[in-house]
């Protein structure tokens, strides 16, 4: 009988249908976005399959999340002809090294990778493609770290994972043809926060070599305020929305996500402690170029008690590194910042960079001003690409190659 087959179909038909329904009315793609379509088509794959993994949640096959983990880690990628690819383990750590087959006459560049996800998603394989791009473009050892995922595992165990596996790589480089003196951290998003968080440890470190480079790709470094102007601006910009940022930090730090409407309006956070901060977080310092699409300054709002306990360490420079003091900044790494128009977390990426250009430390600044969030590395397969990712990632391994 064919029945089962159809009710399949019918079924996939109008799970998609409802995603492209769900994508028109609850998301928003300004006219500035580099291939709006390929965009709509990766929102529409994306909302596909978390319904999907709700669906199967309801019906007690495996957890959402679960699913969707499942799905980002089929691998998709075989062997390289340039690269030899192994999987180790530093510290309890698993990671995958991508080490160039071609002999180099000195010691290479070491770049230690943190992907993206949200502190909740993603993994060594959503992260492949980009991973092999950056050792073959730069002729670096890229080190890609499985960082352990929220709720199961709250701050700082990302953090933790990053730091432990970095420093392990940093005692044995030598090993990997590497010179120690020439390694960098790097990610997205996430990743780039994970970055942040591990190059500022790692500054005060005398037992050490000296980091010689950060790259922080979009990344979330502060959660005081979620009313940015580039939060208000793309609140409803794939493939980050305002709230998802807030729900993947919260996550991160308490394993669920209580208190979001708080955190969203801003009443998370006494008024006192916001502004003791505004001297590093505040919409005075986003230039004025950034506020022209319709950015309304936010009203200060002050919070309960019970409310900041449960969120209390979002003032911890290991969580959100654009709060560590200017005698940390100070003593950063050469850094190259990539921040997206059209992204929620542009913001973060430009307070950033006035603080490190504040402190003296060199910044290389990469805006694409048609980008969104996770453009890097939207997808693995070419016909998925965007022009405006490959021009951010060729920035990208420009800077590594000039290191």
């Amino acid at each position: 009988s064919l029945c089962p087959q159809l009710f399949f179909v019918a079924g996939l038909i109008l799970l998609v249908m409802a995603a492209i329904n769900f994508d028109f009315s609850n998301s928003e793609i300004p006219p500035g976005v580099n291939e709006p379509v390929k965009l709509r088509i990766i929102h529409v794959i994306l909302i596909s399959t978390a319904v999907v993994g709700k669906i199967l949640e309801k019906i007690g096959i495996c957890s959402q999340i679960s699913f969707v983990r499942y799905v980002q880690g089929i691998k998709a990628l075989g062997a390289d002809q340039k690269l030899f690819i192994e999987d180790l383990w530093f510290e309890k750590v698993p990671v995958r090294i991508y080490q160039p087959k071609a002999p180099s006459a000195s010691p290479r560049t070491g770049v230690m990778f943190f992907h993206g996800g949200g502190w909740v998603f993603g993994s060594l394989e959503t992260h492949e493609s980009l991973c092999r791009s950056l050792a073959r473009g730069s002729e670096s050892v890229v080190v890609s770290v499985g960082y352990r995922l929220a709720p199961e595992h709250k701050y700082p165990a990302a953090y933790e994972d990053c730091l432990h596996a970095t420093v392990h790589f940093m005692r044995n480089a030598e090993h990997y043809g590497v010179d120690p003196a020439q390694i960098s951290v790097c990610g997205d998003s996430a990743g780039g926060n994970l970055a942040a968080a591990v190059s500022q440890t790692l500054a005060g470190r005398a037992d050490l070599p000296r980091l010689r480079a950060q790259i922080l790709i979009y990344p979330l470094l502060q959660a005081l305020d979620f009313n940015l102007p580039s939060y208000k601006q793309n609140q409803a910009v794939p493939l980050l929305f305002q709230e998802r940022a807030a729900f993947y930090v919260l996550q991160y730090l308490n394993g669920n996500a209580s208190n979001l409407e708080q955190v969203l309006e801003g009443s998370h956070i006494p008024i006192d402690i916001k502004l003791n901060y505004r001297k590093w977080v505040s919409e005075d310092y986003i230039p004025e170029r950034f506020k022209a699409r319709g950015y309304k300054p936010h009203v200060l709002l002050d919070c309960s008690t019970e409310v900041y306990e449960t969120v209390k360490r979002f003032c911890e420079p290991n969580l959100c590194p654009l709060l560590a003091e200017d005698a940390v900044v100070h003593q950063l790494p050469e850094s190259f910042i990539l921040t997206c128009e059209y992204d929620v977390l542009r913001d973060d990426g430009l307070l950033y960079k006035k603080r490190l250009e504040d402190n003296g430390v060199p910044v290389t600044w990469c805006h694409l001003e048609d980008g969104f969030h996770g453009i890097i590395n939207s997808f693995n397969s070419e016909w998925m690409s965007f022009s405006s990712g490959k021009r951010g990632l060729d920035n990208i391994v420009n800077f590594l190659k000039n290191l």
